[in-house]
């Protein structure tokens, strides 16, 4: 192995792949990206080429996430779900009239 294979490099370590497509984390990445087992990650390819790993947050993070953004609505999703639904069946009964 190379030096810049190594372990002891802090940017780089190797992981086997089992034949399903699995690789584990290595611990010191999971701590410093915050990722908790059982946990999801992103890996996202940026416009290099670069493919990065990143955690993705749990339901339980999320909650109370859109009462904090500056997007909210005072209507409830319920509410918001019917009117678009009424939306869509006017539009396609207007369609359906002009045929």
């Amino acid at each position: 192995m190379s030096n810049s294979e190594s372990s002891d490099d802090p940017e780089k370590e190797i992981v086997a792949v089992t034949k399903h497509g699995q690789a584990t984390i290595p611990k010191r990445f999971r701590d410093q990206l915050g990722i908790d087992a059982p946990g999801k990650v992103l890996f996202r390819e940026t416009d290099d080429g670069t493919i990065t790993v990143e955690r993705v947050r749990s339901p339980s993070e999320m909650r109370g996430f859109a009462t904090r953004s500056d997007a909210t609505t005072d209507k409830p999703a319920t509410e918001l779900l019917r009117e678009k639904r009424a939306e869509d069946r006017a539009e396609r009964d207007n369609r359906a009239d002009t045929e």
